[in-house]
């Protein structure tokens, strides 16, 4: 990968306002979009082509390499979390199939819980106990009907770089539909959008799909374990970043 262009504060405070600005007409479009569409697929399809668009004029300049590595069918993108950029990437990098799982926190904010419910985003809790296990029965239950998922199983990410513990949300979900799990590496978002503030940067972003991760036989909660270490070995191996998982 490229190394990132960092611009001198002056001439990033000027980029970042023009990316902003940019970003108002094109969140509005998706939006109405959002509002005016009649199927699912019809709004994840806009949602993708605002993406790719904001991505490009912003010259955020995306690659996305080896996508045929998704199965046709369903399956659960699992991918590592490094900036608030993250979710914004996938949309613009996966086929309009999917659905994310998102932080409950998102759903309290007006115009986002709006755009992300309408993309069929699925909200999960992560602080009390008792909802955050019927967010996540909620969850398998689409899964198990056939939807195909999006995880960062980090669930958030650190200021410095490296790959955080994964939660097992996502490969429980897996197991109980019974598809496989496809690790997913981004590289370069943090250097666009540095946690945690607000400069933007243009550079290169890249998404790397790995191979399909299928659970061996077993009890779920065991095989599911393993297919979670599994998946996080081959997106840390991969990502060339520091193991972070005593972190949090």
């Amino acid at each position: 990968m490229s190394r990132p262009t960092r611009l001198p504060p002056p001439l990033a405070w000027l980029y970042t306002l023009y990316a902003y600005l940019l970003f108002l007409p094109v969140a509005v479009v998706a939006l109405l979009c959002m509002l005016l569409l009649p199927t699912l697929r019809l709004r994840r399809t806009a949602a993708r082509f605002a993406a790719r668009a904001w991505m490009a004029l912003t010259g955020l300049r995306l690659a996305v390499h080896h996508r045929q590595r998704l199965p046709p069918g369903q399956c659960v993108v699992v991918a590592n979390h490094s900036s608030y950029l993250d979710g914004f990437v996938l949309s613009a990098a996966l086929p309009p199939r999917f659905g994310f799982v998102i932080k409950r926190e998102m759903s309290r904010v007006p115009l986002a819980n709006l755009l992300l419910s309408r993309l069929g985003s699925e909200f999960v809790e992560r602080f009390d106990r008792h909802k955050g296990a019927s967010d996540a029965r909620r969850v398998v239950r689409n899964a198990s009907n056939g939807h195909s998922l999006v995880f960062f199983p980090e669930g958030t990410f650190a200021q410095q770089p490296g790959l955080l513990r994964f939660h097992g949300g996502a490969f429980r979900a897996a197991m109980h539909a019974g598809c496989p799990v496809v690790p997913c590496v981004i590289r370069g978002a943090r250097d666009a959008l540095p946690p945690p503030g607000l400069l933007l940067h243009p550079t290169r972003i890249e998404v790397e799909f790995l191979p399909p991760l299928t659970a061996v036989d077993g009890a779920v909660e065991e095989a599911s374990t393993a297919l979670r270490d599994r998946a996080r070995r081959e997106i840390l191996a991969a990502l060339g970043e520091p193991d972070l998982s005593q972190a949090a």
